[in-house]
């Protein structure tokens, strides 16, 4: 055993310790939390805009802090990206995270000194969580690499600037940057597709044994591994043993991603966002993510039937309810307050506090009143992939067809295999069958003939990659949406459909 597999044990022990100690009083230390960032940003342009001084409780921390999302703050964002001090945190942050907004172009999240920190702290508690949990630690001492984007920083007034994969890079601690790949020089490259390939020339004959990524491009990094050698990753890397994600749901990629690999090997799902990590799988038994509630983040959650209206419920951590969706507010020591970060979440377990993510609170389908989220759709897939076994997933995303040239309405599911069904009308009706069993308001319309049942429409190999091209956003931590209510997206993928693909089962 190397350095690293040998202290990691102690170190885990520690940490998993720490751990328990704060999850026993979650509401207290998130209380610690909201009277801390209070007490800090009372003298921000923020704070005395929203008058701290009267915060005593959580009452009146609702009162004085609206919900927001990134329209709603950017006059503030604004302002701190130009280079003044004391705005939304005190002094200026550290880093700025660049993110693609969907309504506001490139999106600004600021990072602190004091926020920063946990970005690589939790991603190294993840890993130590699963040390603890098996006593396996032998995967430290090999190669890791991080398929993320590139290092290389701007500047806005004297504000180091790109994107939150980038800027994670510079946090790594010297004991970790001896084993990582892929060179700095490599990892700077621009151009996704040249990048893999000098990616895959400096870990080909490495001793690769942790790799981490979203799904999508790690498996992208496996195919063209195998395009190169005609081996199993397995073969390849014979003591690649552990998998770290995080940004997707994995179900849909799982079944290919093993088989690309060989063999079934351990994985850690993460769950970071430019304003601040959020959780991480901290068992290999138990369902779900553990919510980092002492990390200088506190939490706020909405119920998701509430989130368009005026004055919608605020609970804090020791109100929510277990099974039911929230759409996940934040407030945090980089300056974020009454924040939406747009994802919504599900508690599956409140000793300890552990969620799942279920979609986006903006990504749904209701074009009939239907409202499909992300989490039924993804289920939907995964209980049909499992009735058939020898289908293999690349990617899909869904939209509404509102105006067809023939026939009803119809939701539209745009999908590319690795391996087709025999019979896509098969496929294509258990796949609308599981749906309408998790969505009743679907299950009424198809019932009442407002809409007829899903069409798949099949994409050609490498759709979704030669889509993301077209948009700029091929590889790092870029992601296809699963669903959307209008037909942008869509709009956009039928140039990389199937010739001769009518669409119909």
């Amino acid at each position: 055993m190397g350095i690293r597999s040998i202290l990691a044990k102690p170190f885990a022990a520690f940490i998993a310790a720490e751990t328990k100690r704060w999850s026993r009083e979650p509401e207290v230390h998130q209380a610690k939390i909201m009277e801390h960032l209070v007490d800090q940003a009372r003298h921000t342009a923020f704070g005395k805009d929203h008058s701290f001084d009267s915060i005593k409780d959580y009452d009146s921390f609702k009162k004085n802090i609206p919900v927001r999302d990134y329209e709603d703050l950017k006059p503030y964002i604004e302002r701190v990206v130009a280079g003044e001090p004391d705005i939304l945190w005190k002094g200026k942050p550290k880093y700025l995270a660049k993110t693609s907004g969907t309504t506001s172009g490139t999106k600004y999240i600021p990072i602190t000194k004091d926020s920063v920190s946990s970005h690589f702290t939790n991603s190294r508690n993840a890993v130590l969580s699963y040390v603890h949990e098996t006593g396996k630690s032998a995967f430290l001492d090999g190669n890791i690499i991080f398929l993320s984007g590139s290092p290389e920083l701007d500047e806005k007034a004297g504000i180091k600037t790109g994107r939150l994969s980038g800027i994670s890079n510079h946090e790594i601690p010297p004991i970790w940057r001896t084993n990582q790949k892929p060179s700095y020089v490599t990892n700077c490259i621009e151009d996704w597709e040249e990048k893999l390939e000098k990616i895959i020339d400096e870990t080909l004959h490495a001793n690769m044994t942790l790799i981490s990524g979203i799904p999508p491009w790690a498996q992208m990094y496996f195919d063209h591994i195998q395009a190169r050698t005609g081996k199993k990753i397995k073969d390849v890397f014979p003591n690649f043993s552990m998998f770290v994600y995080g940004g997707v749901n994995f179900e849909p990629y799982r079944a290919k991603l093993f088989e690309t690999i060989g063999k079934k090997i351990d994985s850690i799902e993460t769950y970071p966002a430019s304003e601040g990590f959020i959780a991480y799988q901290d068992s290999q038994t138990e369902q779900g993510l553990l919510l980092l509630l002492n990390s200088g983040i506190f939490f706020e959650f909405i119920p998701t039937d509430e989130y368009f209206i005026d004055s919608p419920t605020r609970l804090s951590i020791e109100e929510v309810e277990l099974g039911k969706n929230y759409a996940l507010i934040i407030n945090s020591n980089a300056g974020l307050w009454g924040y939406s970060i747009g994802d919504t979440i599900k508690f599956v377990s409140k000793n300890p506090y552990r969620i799942v993510v279920t979609g986006r609170i903006k990504h749904f389908i209701s074009a009939f009143g239907e409202h499909v989220i992300g989490e039924e759709v993804e289920k939907a897939m995964k209980f049909t992939m499992e009735k058939f076994p020898g289908v293999e997933l690349v990617e899909f995303t869904v939209a509404p067809q509102v105006t067809p040239t023939e026939g009803l309405p119809h939701h539209e599911w745009f999908i590319e295999f690795a391996k087709a069904p025999d019979n896509l009308s098969t496929f294509g009706a258990e796949l609308d069958n599981h749906l309408r069993k998790l969505n009743v308001y679907y299950d009424d319309l198809i019932m009442g003939n407002i809409l007829q049942t899903l069409k798949i429409i099949r994409l050609q190999k490498n759709g979704f990659i030669d889509y993301m091209k077209s948009q700029g956003k091929l590889g790092g931590q870029n992601k296809v949406p699963r669903l959307s209510n209008d037909r942008k997206i869509a709009g956009e993928l039928v140039k990389f459909v199937i010739k001769d693909s009518t669409g119909a089962f």
